[in-house]
């Protein structure tokens, strides 16, 4: 598939996070992969900047503190009906800093970010999807089918396009909006898969298939 699935395994739990117990029998010298300092960030997940292929998350439980981290880094998130995200960093004395503050209040109303940052309370499925956190919410035994189905749905388009959407989403969520409008045009974006998209194949066969009545062909060039 051209989109990745992210999900747990089991039905209770997405991810915990930190083991706050090994953390707590560390010392000062411990090299910071042991802290989940990993290449890609936590997880191998929330600093993976260069990856090119979407990710969906499918949250099949709790997802706690560097679990609710991993959730953030996806593109897209559908949730079981049980799932909860939840930060208790704050009472733990330290800062979500693997992606929530980052992150957070970019997909979530800054009030709304703040209150779960502060309080550390626990946000349900129901609630998530009301902020537009979460796409869908459905049974937990739907779950999986369900994020199969919206991944292929997604792998079905042009690829090029898929994988540039990806790569210029960064650029357009920050900044002004004419500056934004100038890494869509052609030449200009300074986005190689961008480009790529703007001069491949795909880009004529989009036009040609509906002017055609029939369904694109894409070839990915």
């Amino acid at each position: 598939l051209l989109v990745g699935i992210v999900t747990g395994a089991g039905e209770r739990c997405f991810s915990a996070g930190w083991d706050l117990k090994a953390v707590a029998a560390l010392d000062d010298d411990t090299p910071s992969e042991q802290l989940g300092d990993t290449p890609g960030g936590w997880a191998g997940i929330t600093e993976f900047f260069d990856l090119d292929k979407p990710l969906l998350c499918a949250v099949n439980g709790l997802a706690i503190g560097g679990g609710f981290e991993v959730v953030l880094a996806c593109d897209l998130i559908v949730a079981a009906e049980h799932a909860e995200f939840w930060l208790p960093d704050m009472e733990r004395g330290f800062l979500p800093d693997a992606g929530a503050i980052q992150r957070l209040p970019r997909r979530l109303p800054p009030d709304v970010a703040l209150d779960l940052l502060y309080t550390g309370r626990h946000m349900d499925a129901a609630e998530a999807k009301h902020w537009g956190l979460v796409r869908d919410v459905v049974p937990s035994a739907d779950l999986a089918d369900h994020a199969r189905a919206l991944a292929t749905q997604i792998s079905e388009g042009p690829p090029l396009a898929v994988r540039a959407l990806k790569a210029v989403w960064p650029e357009l969520t920050r900044g002004t909006v004419p500056e934004a409008m100038l890494k869509t045009k052609r030449g200009r974006t300074g986005i190689p898969v961008y480009e790529q998209m703007l001069a491949s194949e795909d880009f004529k066969e989009g036009p040609r298939a509906f002017a055609e009545k029939r369904k694109p062909v894409w070839k990915g060039r």
